[in-house]
């Protein structure tokens, strides 16, 4: 058998195995090898597919880690798992990407025309949207690749087209003309998720408008002119009233007049409307229907027009007479210019206030009237609603539930089409008098057309394309099949699990299940889990655009994928806070187990009985192999309860203090004089339990760490006894189940003799006693029965501790002993002509002094209010850091001089 090489090499070893994976089909489900007869045992996970214009960042190796393990669990559970790969178009962010493409060759799309450039956003997918996916395998996804989708393949796009349209003839689709979120950036229209509000320090405008037939003269509210307050000077090109709260006594005289509309000269009417509110700026608003939603509601209420003043890149129109051509923000300023030239501007208050940025170039979005198609949520909302009170929808953690709730509670309705031509084109046509038919294809709709006029007419299809949203939440189910009564359908619909961020429950996970519920009558997973945000150090979320991301795939390069996913799992209790330091945690174990299977082989070159069955007689192990074997039992157990509940970071740290600790710092040092030793027998056993161990164990840590636990798992086979048995690769092996090998009277001996040696190591550390001088040790006990079970272990003890070590129940501590008190037991050393007590007495007490000022100056410090209140936040967390390390050090000082009293 080839041993271990002396390093670990994981580029090679994952390189390897990834592609005898892949190539092996070990990726897709059993039904597709054995006929679906599993349904009862499926466990399937529909990939949240990255847009096709990406590249692998830390939120996606977390994402697509946490799947790959709860996947590769479900596959060793003996489940039928299927995990459907996939890419999304991303209609706004691969058009803009395709759009700076050809600009550098200074064309337009609109000079290409859509026929032409749709060409070429396709040519570049086909060139470069396959990144994302190869990235994935990099990381170790273990994904069903025949599988893979796109939401634009022709199977997908045909499950859009049959969605629109069934929710068109069910009358959830509508189109009409409202106040929707604009991007002049992008020119096209956004949903309310996609216009997510940010915080800006703006102004507000105080704006004379003078009274019809009244001069400019007084200075009295009311007298000749009122004054409005508005953060949007250059949409007052655009009101068509000013309006008051009917019960705000400051107004009622104007009620019913008219003032003249600055700049433009032309005069709007004075209305009354509960909406407005008497508290803010002078209490009177002015209405503008066109650029504002609550304009647009209060502008219905009282039939005013509506004056739109905007191209759709955010450029003055000819509403805005000499505005025209100017861009939104220099219009602006302008504007102020030109009110304080004619006397009607008053001042500029600063005012932060939040407003809507685009979530895709991140430019100020302008509400902006507009003939959109919306779908009606508000039904879907309350089945999707009704779904989870009946707990058919669960979210962990359950913080989540909540967010989910009032989020459909308040819903409204979607603005679905899109202004520009990189999507699914939507599937209307008009005739030349502007009625709708909704058809699959021109075909269909000209067959309408006849059926209504009897002839032939000229259609014309509508330009707009829908959300990129619109495809994903079909994700679940058109993936599968529909709308079309596949196999896959039938068999993997509902999925079981949906991992996802935070920032998507309601762009699509809400989404998605309103469209499981509409379009097959059941939702389509039960479970969600909602992991952390990937955060830098400092707390801010890791992007690239902050200059704080850490590219996954130079970790990779480095340190390997096993490593990665290792050091974020085990960080992704909540958030995830990163540095490349935190990475060593994962190369540091895999290294650790690299080295111990190292160890374990080099000790088994005779051994010839290697088994992955547990078949040991009890009574023939010693105290190290009956104690591993129950904590393995342990461990086993822990992990499954951990990765049933989404605990992946739990069930990782167990594993860590399992391997690291229970295997590599306690069994494998207590093993060595055995395996070196002359007794046959108990060399043999031990071989056994280190060979049982380690498989088990390469088991347990696969879904986490897979290349690694594969390649030394292989070694093991080779060395197996029954290795006929054994199946081909590590990720069918069956996941280790709970065998009832627990020991509990062994766990509370082997703990006994933990205490022993991790109690003289302790007090050798606080002497500085080096490891090297061996010592004279005491073990006082209180009990007969204590010190029967110390002398079974009394030569580990000796060996681990590097003592001649006495048991001795009638023990009386002196002057030439200083000791450890445990729960059963206490520990001694002799440190008679090797520590003079009173110097180190005397040592400590000074150090203790200078523990105690130094907490004292700090407490000073923190109890000050004003460097509490006006130091930055960082510096007072510095500080209290400070403190918490200074009080450590004084208790573990005092510690130190107890042992001497």
């Amino acid at each position: 058998m080839s041993e271990l090489s002396a390093r670990y090499h994981p580029k090679e070893t994952e390189k390897k195995w990834y592609k005898v994976w892949e190539s092996k089909g070990y990726f897709r489900p059993r039904s597709d090898h054995e006929g679906k007869k599993f349904r009862k045992n499926r466990y399937v996970i529909a990939i949240p597919p990255p847009n096709v214009t990406g590249i692998l960042h830390m939120g996606h190796a977390l994402n697509n880690s946490i799947q790959d393990i709860l996947i590769r669990w479900r596959r060793m559970k003996g489940d039928d798992v299927l995990w459907v790969p996939g890419t999304d178009h991303a209609g706004i962010a691969t058009q803009n990407v395709v759009e700076k493409k050809i600009a550098k060759e200074k064309k337009t799309r609109h000079e290409l025309g859509r026929e032409k450039f749709l060409k070429q956003v396709w040519k570049w997918k086909e060139e470069h949207g396959n990144t994302i996916t190869s990235q994935l395998r990099c990381l170790g996804c273990s994904c069903d690749w025949s599988r893979e989708r796109f939401t634009m393949d022709e199977g997908l796009s045909r499950a859009v087209l049959e969605s629109f349209i069934q929710l068109y003839e069910r009358n959830l689709i509508y189109q009409g003309h409202y106040i929707i979120h604009w991007c002049p950036r992008c020119e096209t229209a956004l949903s309310d998720e996609e216009a997510a509000h940010k915080e800006v320090q703006g102004a507000l405008y105080h704006i004379k408008y003078p009274i019809q037939g009244m001069g400019r003269q007084a200075e009295k509210i009311g007298d000749d002119h009122i004054v409005v307050a508005t953060t949007r000077p250059e949409t007052m090109l655009g009101d068509t009233a000013v309006a008051v709260h009917p019960q705000d006594a400051r107004y009622q005289h104007l009620i019913g007049k008219k003032v003249i509309l600055p700049l433009m000269e032309r005069e709007i009417p004075v209305i009354q409307d509960e909406h407005v509110d008497p508290e803010f700026g002078t209490g009177v608003v002015k209405i503008t229907p066109a650029h504002d939603p609550n304009d647009f509601e209060i502008g219905n209420r009282h039939q005013l027009e509506r004056i739109n003043v905007m191209h759709p890149n955010g450029v003055i129109n000819e509403n805005g007479k000499q505005y025209a051509g100017m861009d939104r923000f220099k219009a602006r300023k302008k504007i102020v210019e030109d009110l304080e030239s004619q006397g009607l501007f008053i001042r500029r208050d600063s005012h932060l206030h939040a407003v809507g940025h685009c979530y895709r170039c991140d430019s100020m979005v302008e509400p902006y009237l507009s003939k959109q198609w919306f779908v009606r949520m508000k039904p879907m909302a309350e089945k999707a609603l009704k779904a989870h009170k009946e707990g058919k929808t669960v979210f962990y953690p359950e913080r989540w539930t909540k967010v989910y709730t009032h989020w459909l509670e308040g819903i409204r309705d979607w603005c679905i089409s899109r202004q520009i031509w990189w999507g699914h084109q939507i599937p209307v046509w008009y005739d030349e008098e502007g009625h709708i038919f909704v058809a699959r294809s021109e075909e269909e709709a000209q067959a309408k057309a006849r059926d209504k006029y009897g002839r032939e007419v000229s259609l014309k299809r509508d330009p707009d394309v829908l959300d990129t949203w619109f495809s994903s939440w079909l994700w679940p189910f058109s993936i599968l099949g529909w709308p079309e009564k596949a196999e896959d359908l039938k068999y993997f619909y509902p999925t079981s699990d949906l991992v996802t961020a935070p920032e998507i429950i309601f762009f699509w996970v809400a989404r998605m299940i309103m469209a499981g519920l509409e379009f097959l009558g059941e939702e389509p997973f039960n479970r969600i889990y909602i992991h952390g945000t990937v955060r830098a150090q400092s707390g801010l979320k890791m992007s690239k655009s902050l200059g704080n991301a850490i590219d996954p795939l130079e970790v990779i390069e480095e340190i390997g994928a096993d490593a990665l996913r290792f050091s974020m799992i085990m960080l992704s209790a909540q958030d995830v806070y990163l540095s490349r330091e935190k990475f060593e945690v994962g190369r540091n174990f895999t290294n650790k187990l690299w080295n111990a299977t190292r160890f374990v082989l080099m000790n088994l070159d005779d051994f010839k009985e290697g088994s992955c069955q547990l078949n040991f007689e009890k009574d023939r192990l010693s105290l190290p192999n009956r104690w591993i074997l129950s904590r393995l039992n342990d461990v086993t157990k822990e992990s499954e309860k951990w990765l049933d509940q989404f605990g992946l970071s739990q069930a990782t740290t167990e594993l860590y203090h399992f391997v690291w600790n229970d295997f590599c710092d306690w069994f494998i040092e207590l093993a060595k004089p055995t395996l070196m030793g002359s007794d046959q027998e108990a060399k043999r056993q031990t071989q056994k339990v280190l060979f049982f161990t380690l498989e088990r164990m390469l088991r347990l840590l696969h879904p986490v760490i897979p290349f690694i636990t594969e390649e030394i798992w292989q070694k093991l086979r080779q060395k197996a006894s029954d290795a006929k048995d054994w199946p081909e690769t590590i990720m069918l092996a069956a996941w280790p189940k709970d065998e009832r090998y627990q020991d509990a009277e062994s766990e509370k001996a082997f703990c006994m003799l933990q205490n022993a040696v991790t109690g003289i190591r302790d007090l050798r550390a606080r002497l500085n006693i080096p490891p090297s001088q061996k010592l004279d040790a005491v073990i006082h006990v209180k009990e007969k029965k204590q010190e029967e079970v110390f002398a079974t272990f009394k030569n580990s003890v000796e060996k681990l501790s590097r003592v001649d070590l006495t048991i001795d129940a009638e023990f009386r501590k002196n002057k030439a002993f200083i000791g450890n008190a445990f729960a059963d037991f206490e520990v001694f050393i002799r440190i008679e002509g090797i520590v003079d007590p009173s110097k180190e007495t005397l040592r400590i007490s000074k150090k203790i002094e200078e523990s105690k000022k130094w907490v004292a100056a700090l407490k000073k410090k923190l109890d000050n209010e004003n460097f509490v209140k006006n130091a930055p936040e960082d510096v007072v967390e510095r500080e209290q850091k400070k403190l918490s390390d200074a009080e450590k050090l004084l208790k573990s000082h005092q510690e130190h001089l107890a042992l001497f009293q």
